[in-house]
């Protein structure tokens, strides 16, 4: 019974943990307060978002493996080091006006902690939820998306109370405590720990049938370069639309500036609780039919963002929309673990998180680049929806692949 609960306990920490690191995403909060205290221009202080996620979607391939090797409390320790350092130099570098330093703390020494940070809990969580492996994913990652809901608010509290320099100071401190603490609880269960009946359910459920690949194994089938696609296009449609969701729903239904604002927190819940939804689901559809959903509502919602300019109605497309964006967040772990297993599920879902690099980039720039050239969205919007569609075409043909996959493990043994 002892060993039913404890796994509750591992999940909570996992938890707790994304809630720390994904207080990223309450970056804007700082943006014009950092611009106007340093006299840096905002797109430079924004920049420092940018140099963070890539380090964090970069890092995590390396930090994957070391989760494997050395166990989550060793990258959750050096995490919440890398991660509470970041945001404390944060304040260093306002308060020396030296914008290098905010380059190397937040972005750079943040988003290895973000890295590490990210990959420590989950594939540990699904280790010991084998048989709701959508459900312990969706818990920990919906933390790291409801995070900017908790920073956003306390920070801008602090900004009044302390200033924006000792803001950094807080927070860096208070995570550092917290991570930490929590990292000591996130551990992977030992032989026997896991309650005999789980075992059996997730026996049942297992799509792969034991196929456990290492890492390099993993890397080397065509399955894995189809969900880093996936997962890819999935980043890039959802984080261009984030990057741009005020502005467009502005120009393109007249919304007010205030409305606009509201809209942007209701699709902050979206993003949330879709990562929970959409990954409970995937436990009883499965996490091919789930993917493949997400790119059919991607697909009709950005059809009614061109076609529709009610703004309720372009509202709740762009709400729906973050729900997918939020999806494949949480989904990815799960479906990597029931094709490839969870040998080296840590590594193998670092190396997937490079596609989160590189669709931050590319997602908010294609968006940005196409706007000032066209002055409109609609051209952005039906280059989503084609590779949207590419991307529900390779979900399907993911189908095929479990049967690869475990024939690919036969022959490596």
């Amino acid at each position: 019974m002892a060993n039913r609960f404890k796994r509750y306990g591992v999940a909570l920490a996992g938890v707790i943990f994304h809630l720390m690191i994904g207080g990223v995403y309450a970056w804007s909060v700082f943006t014009k307060p950092i611009a106007s205290q340093t006299g840096w221009s905002e797109s430079s202080v924004t920049f420092t978002f940018s140099i963070a996620i890539f380090f964090l979607g970069m890092s995590a391939a390396f930090m994957g493996r070391l989760v494997e090797k050395f166990g989550p409390t060793a990258t959750g320790t050096i995490s919440s080091i890398c991660y509470g350092l970041g945001i404390a130099l944060t304040g260093l570098a306002i308060h020396d006006h030296q914008l290098w330093l905010l380059y190397i703390s937040y972005g750079a020494l943040g988003g290895l902690g973000l890295g590490s940070g990210y990959v420590t809990p989950v594939s540990t969580i699904i280790r010991w939820f084998p048989d709701k492996r959508g459900l312990a994913t969706g818990l920990a990652i919906m933390g790291f998306g409801f995070a900017a809901l908790l920073t956003g608010p306390v920070a801008q509290r602090l900004m009044t109370t302390v200033g924006l320099e000792r803001t950094f100071y807080v927070l860096g401190l208070f995570y550092f405590i917290v991570m930490i603490i929590a990292a000591q609880f996130i551990k992977k269960p030992k032989k026997g720990e896991l309650p005999t009946v789980i075992a059996k359910q997730a026996n049942r459920v297992s799509l792969t049938d034991g196929a456990q690949l290492t890492a390099n194994q993993a890397v080397r089938t065509r399955a894995f370069r189809f969900l880093w696609l996936m997962f890819f296009i999935n980043i890039t449609t959802g984080i261009g639309l984030v990057s741009a969701a005020s502005p467009m729903a502005q120009e393109m239904t007249g919304m007010s500036v205030a409305t606009a604002a509201v809209m942007v927190g209701i699709i902050g819940l979206f993003n949330g609780f879709g990562r929970l939804a959409w990954a409970t689901m995937s436990d009883y559809i499965g996490r091919p039919v789930t993917y493949s959903l997400i790119f059919i509502v991607d697909v009709i919602m950005l059809l009614i963002l061109i076609m529709c300019k009610v703004p309720f109605i372009f509202s709740l497309a762009l709400c729906l929309l973050m729900s997918c964006y939020g999806a494949g967040f949480s989904v990815i772990p799960a479906y990597l673990g029931d094709i490839f297993g969870t040998r080296e599920l840590g590594a193998i879902h670092g190396y997937v998180l490079t596609a989160w690099a590189a669709a931050g980039v590319v997602g908010p720039l294609l968006l940005s680049f196409t706007h000032q050239l066209l002055h409109n969205y609609y051209v952005t919007l039906v280059v989503f929806i084609v590779i949207d569609l590419i991307a529900m075409v390779v979900s399907l043909a993911m189908r095929r692949e479990f049967t690869h996959v475990a024939d690919f493990a036969s022959d490596a043994k």
